[in-house]
């Protein structure tokens, strides 16, 4: 990797104190499984969106530092900063020094799904607590939230003992403090002194329907802390792997598990919205929702590290979110099920480091992406042919989708990168519709799933796979091409052998390879998904693909390993990758943090691994035989 060099900020001022904007691997993420926040490295939440991922922000200076919201709890002047996360867990700890003192801030946000206890606890909150460690140690709180992405300066109604109220359409906020705070348009600020061994307590909640349930700022708070450790940590142990880069699987499967979201199942694409793919541009988008190609490597991820329960509600989830346009499957759902909210843009906010416009909603919405059927359908078959149990309705489900494909795989669509312009033959969804047929076809014949017409999804997959070879092969390039009878790359075409259309270390297939990594790799090990996408960032996910493709047979079993190794480097601090990664300054970029990048990341660790121990075919197929199961822990 090249040496880094410092990065120089825009800032604004507030109060008459600059704020920087921090680099996006800048931030940690806290979660319950419904919501999340960010936490820059300085202590400040810069994003909180209650109840759900997809509602609005209460606290959104990521996207805005003068008028987004945010609470900062951080030194009063210079001081170094350390973080990292409670061992194997989602309890974040951030440790201030300076030469008279240090002090250590943990954040944590309780899960509902968390152990029950006794005492009434808040729907939603943020516990804060700091404790004053050696020395002396004097601290800046600065709580500033703004209701709707901003757009509203609340109002702060101080009601004594119960704290500070701030009311929100239906809803209620809650802050509880330990110190004074002065009150002054719509912040409520204070500077306070530590001594060792003195700490304070904070927590901020939510209510919208049930009663609000203020806790007490005393030791039970350290208390329900314990107790959100213990959880996290006997969820992140659970993980069944034993190869070299545990930490890095472990800490991928928690920032997984971060953005599931538990009443339904779903699990989002990021946390945020409009994190850029290129600082200054345009190319901003929602994650906060559910898109199901990203369904079989989350799903070959959660059931080969045993998270059977998870596995098992993602595809629930599927299945229900489906339900209402069956056999025809939309690109992206809401947390729920339903159809993703229509984009539009809020043009008051500045964006990230004046990156416009911020967008909520998706317009993939309304796109054709047929990848989505042998996404789906592969998830399946990778559940039941590991030993899980498909029920009559995802029977009937998963034959109507063949149906779909069987009518439909030969059409022009956006394909896996959603461009916003008229559809063409992807090489990427001829793939995907022939793994659908592939996929139902092996279910049909070991009798998992009944009453498929085998013999003439036969027929349509063996035409996919002629068209493929035929119209998606460039004699003069040596490789595979994006667009069928076309002369463009793409990093998906690494995918022909992870659905195990091509063996990795096939004639065709080490062709291809050469061309990606001559025309889209990178020195530093990187790739861009395709070539016009040179002036963003180079695509997380696409050189974890390549790692996976290395260990699949593609090229050796060090080869593998040195580019994992060198892939690992990008994360921050705390093991978490955005979507993108700057090729000059290694900065992460996009939506953060990415699941299908972490989920990447397990997969290429997941097939090192096995080939490690000599049982990884050359190429991603079900398996042969189903001796592998839901561990008695998870039925």
């Amino acid at each position: 990797m090249k040496d880094r060099l410092p990065r120089l900020h825009p800032s604004q001022t507030i109060g008459g104190r600059q704020l920087h904007w921090p680099e996006i691997k800048d931030y940690g993420i806290i979660g319950d499984c419904r919501s999340a926040a960010l936490v820059s490295r300085d202590g400040s939440i810069d994003w909180l969106c209650w109840p759900r991922f997809d509602k609005p922000s209460i606290f959104a200076a990521l996207l805005d530092r003068q008028r987004g919201g945010h609470w900062r709890i951080s030194a009063s002047g210079p001081a170094t900063l350390e973080r990292q996360y409670v061992e194997d867990s989602n309890v974040l700890e951030t440790r201030f020094t300076n030469p008279r003192g240090s002090v250590i801030l943990t954040d944590v946000m309780p899960g509902l799904s968390f152990p029950l206890v006794r005492a009434l606890t808040p729907d939603h909150e943020i516990i804060r607590r700091v404790e004053c460690t050696a020395g002396e140690f004097e601290l800046e709180i600065d709580f500033s939230p703004r209701a709707d992405y901003g757009k509203h300066q609340v109002e702060i109604r101080e009601c004594g003992k119960l704290g500070f109220r701030i009311v929100v359409g239906r809803g209620a906020y809650w802050l509880r403090s330990p110190v004074r705070l002065m009150l002054a348009n719509g912040s409520a600020t204070a500077r306070v002194l530590l001594r060792a061994g003195e700490v304070l307590r904070f927590s901020f909640s939510y209510s919208e329907e049930a009663p609000a349930t203020l806790p007490p700022l005393d030791s039970s708070l350290d208390e329900r802390i314990g107790r959100s450790i213990a959880h996290w940590q006997q969820w992140g142990r659970k993980a069944n792997y034993d190869g070299a880069y545990r930490n890095e699987v472990a800490r991928s499967a928690l920032a997984l598990k971060l953005l599931s979201y538990a009443p339904s199942g779903a699990i989002i694409a990021a946390a945020t919205t409009s994190l850029p793919e290129r600082v200054g541009g345009d190319l901003n988008w929602d994650y906060r929702y559910c898109w199901l190609r990203d369904a079989s490597m989350t799903i070959r991820a959660l059931i080969e590290l045993d998270y059977w329960d998870e596995a098992e509600d993602f595809l629930d989830w599927m299945l229900q979110a489906t339900r209402l346009t069956q056999p025809r499957l939309r690109v992206l759902y809401s947390l729920y099920g339903d159809k993703a909210p229509a984009e539009y843009e809020l043009d008051y906010l500045s964006g990230y480091q004046g990156s416009k416009p911020v967008r909520i909603g998706n317009a993939a919405r309304e796109q054709l992406q047929l990848d989505v059927y042998g996404e789906v359908l592969d998830a399946a078959a990778q559940f039941a042919f590991h030993g899980g149990h498909l029920d009559g309705e995802m029977q009937a489900a998963l034959a109507g989708f063949g149906g779909y494909v069987a009518k439909h795989w030969n059409e022009a669509d956006q394909g896996i990168w959603e461009p916003r312009q008229l559809p063409q033959h992807h090489t990427h969804s001829r793939l995907l519709c022939w793994t659908a047929l592939d996929r139902l076809v092996a279910l049909g014949e070991r009798g998992i799933l009944s009453g498929v017409p085998i013999e003439e999804y036969k027929r349509h997959r063996d035409s996919i796979r002629r068209e493929i070879e035929e119209r998606a092969w460039n004699h003069k390039l040596q490789s595979y091409v994006s667009i069928l009878d076309g002369d463009q790359l793409d990093a998906s075409l690494l995918l022909l052998s992870w659905y195990g259309f091509e063996k990795a270390d096939s004639a065709r297939m080490q062709g291809t390879y050469k061309a990606i990594r001559q025309y889209l790799g990178t020195a530093d090990g990187l790739l861009y998904r395709y070539a016009s996408a040179k002036s963003e960032g180079t695509f997380a996910i696409c050189s974890f693909w390549e790692a996976e493709y290395l260990a699949l047979g593609g090229g050796s079993l060090d080869d593998a390993r040195q580019l994992f190794l060198q892939l690992i480097k990008y994360r921050n601090d705390l093991g978490l990758y955005g979507e993108e990664i700057d090729a000059d300054t290694g900065a992460a970029l996009g939506n953060f943090p990415q699941a299908f990048t972490h989920v990447g990341l397990i997969g290429a660790a997941l097939s090192i691994l096995q080939r490690e121990k000599g049982e990884q075919q050359l190429g991603h197929r079900p398996p042969a035989a189903t001796e592998s199961g839901p561990s008695e822990a998870s039925q």
